[in-house]
């Protein structure tokens, strides 16, 4: 299915960023097949049939995104078949439009048709091994004589490295929407609330305020197990709740501290150490500033507290999933490479900053914050709540 006749090409992504990083990947079509880059694409649309699920039949949903070098005219948007009603509504930007498929062999033989029609069968190639079913893969190789297949994850990774104002708006949004349901859900937790249910109660709390619930990892008292149980809160004991959900695919994820009554003096001396690890970090974030240099500072600063024999710190960037550009620590815990450690900031990214102790004694102590690099430093999304809320009520 072609565009509608008329329809002015809006491109919703920069081209000639996309065009030169396809360029130093030698890649001359890009062929974007995982959810995210597909939705980042496209302007942020995602088939909601699909959104929670990848199986149908005896096969999965593929969507594919075709786009030349150079050439956004001769893009395509290969589909799932119910798809033609969002396209109706609210036509697609590709000139190109395919809902013929239902599973993962239909959707790259109507690839292989348009690659033929536009003349690039023999072209570079390129896609995302991890996001590319093994089926397809073999027949776009046996079906594409002379071309040759490039990993793209690295070019589409920097793609999307530098956030627009209006994905930064739906970061701030998601990390807002997170911290105040997990703020309110530790002022309704009591004495005797188990796991089960604070979990359960802010899932209710984050969907109320418009956000899709993806997981939240709670610790109650001296504990560091941070999965669902019947483990019930006792007074005098913390509770940190780490919480990920996101706001039209955008992904928020933060942690808060909570405390049945009053904290004791260990406990708010525990935290302010936490706290200065996270400002040594923050005191480096900025436009121009090499990522490896805030690591550098916040792990200068925890090797000389108290804490550093039972702390680690961690920051990663962020944005349509948790773990993205830039890459700055090695294996930390997610096992990447830190690629970026030795890249200066740029502007428009957005990162994640965490500091946890898992005490002896006291458990499961942790700050994770989320902030946005600019020019002249950062904007933090969601500050509040960082010292100890209390619980019931």
């Amino acid at each position: 299915m072609q565009a509608e006749s008329g329809l002015a090409l809006k491109v919703p992504f920069d081209t000639e960023r996309l065009d030169r990083l396809m360029e130093e990947a030698g890649i001359d079509v890009l062929l974007a097949t995982s959810k995210h880059n597909t939705q980042y694409l496209l302007g942020g649309y995602k088939f909601i049939f699909f959104a929670a699920m990848d199986a149908i039949g005896h096969s999965r949903y593929l969507p594919i995104v075709i786009y030349e070098k150079g050439r956004p005219e001769r893009s395509a948007y290969i589909a799932n078949r119910m798809e033609g009603g969002e396209h109706q509504n609210k036509p697609f930007w590709t000139p190109a439009f395919h809902p013929a498929a239902w599973g993962t062999l239909d959707a790259a033989e109507v690839a292989v048709e348009h690659l033929g029609k536009i003349g690039r069968a023999g072209a570079r190639i390129g896609i995302e091994p991890a996001f590319l079913p093994v089926d397809a893969y073999r027949l776009l190789t046996a079906r594409l004589e002379g071309a040759s297949f490039v990993d793209a994850t690295g070019a589409l990774e920097r793609m999307r490295a530098i956030k627009t104002p209006a994905e930064l708006e739906k970061l701030r949004l998601a990390s807002e929407r997170i911290t105040d349901s997990m703020l309110a859900t530790i002022g309704w937790a009591r004495e005797g609330t188990t796991k089960a249910e604070i979990i359960e109660r802010l899932r209710r709390e984050e969907t109320e305020r418009g956000l899709t619930f993806e997981y939240c990892l709670l610790t109650l008292g001296g504990s560091h197990n941070r999965a669902a149980s019947p483990q019930a809160w006792r007074p005098g004991e913390v509770l940190s709740i780490d919480s990920g959900g996101n706001y039209h695919g955008y992904v928020g994820d933060l942690c808060r501290m909570g405390v049945l009554g009053e904290p004791d003096a260990e406990l708010q001396d525990l935290l302010a150490e936490v706290e200065a690890v996270q400002q040594a970090a923050f005191s480096k974030v900025r436009a121009g500033t090499r990522g490896g240099d805030m690591i550098a500072r916040a792990q200068e600063t925890l090797k000389s507290s108290p804490i550093a024999a039972f702390t680690d710190f961690f920051a990663h960037g962020m944005g349509l999933i948790t773990h993205e550009v830039p890459f700055l620590m090695t294996n930390h815990p997610v096992t990447y490479e830190g690629v970026d450690a030795a890249r200066p900031l740029e502007a428009g990214m957005v990162l994640s900053v965490e500091t946890t102790m898992l005490h002896p004694t006291r458990g499961f102590i942790k700050l994770e914050d989320t902030v946005a690099v600019t020019a002249d430093g950062y904007e933090m999304f969601g500050d509040r709540g960082r010292g100890w809320n209390r619980g019931g009520g």
